[in-house]
């Protein structure tokens, strides 16, 4: 997550943490990072955070990167059975479909115009982009989606150096605050 602040706040952004419900109030807008989407959901559920993100990405811009992207999917392959999601994002997708840890790589992609050098780390693949608008691709294969305010990326661009996608994500939020 620090590396996603420091790209959002390198852009000019102000970014935090967010854990709380006070916290979650305060955004503009939020990045849910990569990790184990597993792990994510019991936290947000634990925590007493879930159906508030939930609600918040219902109106607000939510970028999730990763695991995050598995969180914003509408469904997931390879999801455990208590494994909670956030939902919104009209795609499909698988978890790890990229390989385990000692697959991961880094490539080139293209980001709503602009190539860009990004890390795939057990990532999930898009396997139905549904009715979101690819605005990445690998090979062919849509990598990064945006649907209405929300957006879902296969890689991690904070990883390596990356702003593009973030830039488009402030972009979304501010087009959403100017109404």
């Amino acid at each position: 997550m620090r590396e996603h602040i420091a790209t959002l706040e390198s852009l000019g952004a102000t970014a935090f943490p967010v854990k709380t419900l006070a916290e979650l109030e305060m955004a503009d807008g939020l990045v849910i990072p990569g990790g184990e989407s597993t792990t994510i959901s019991k936290l947000l559920v634990n925590f007493g955070l879930m159906d508030a993100v939930r609600k918040f990405a219902e109106h607000k811009p939510v970028l999730g990167t990763c695991a995050g992207l598995i969180l914003l999917s509408n469904r997931v392959e390879g999801a455990l059975a208590d494994q909670q999601l956030i939902g919104g994002l009209p795609v499909a997708v698988e978890r790890n479909a990229y390989g385990g840890q000692t697959h991961s790589f880094e490539a080139e992609v293209v980001i709503a115009g602009e190539a860009e050098r990004v890390a795939f780390i057990r990532a999930p693949r898009i396997l139905d982009a549904g009715d979101a608008e690819v605005i990445a691709e690998l090979n062919g294969e849509p990598v990064a989606i945006k649907a209405g305010n929300l957006m879902g990326a296969s890689f991690h661009p904070e990883i390596s150096g990356g702003k593009r996608l973030h830039r488009v994500f402030l972009e979304l939020i501010e087009k959403m605050q100017a109404g």
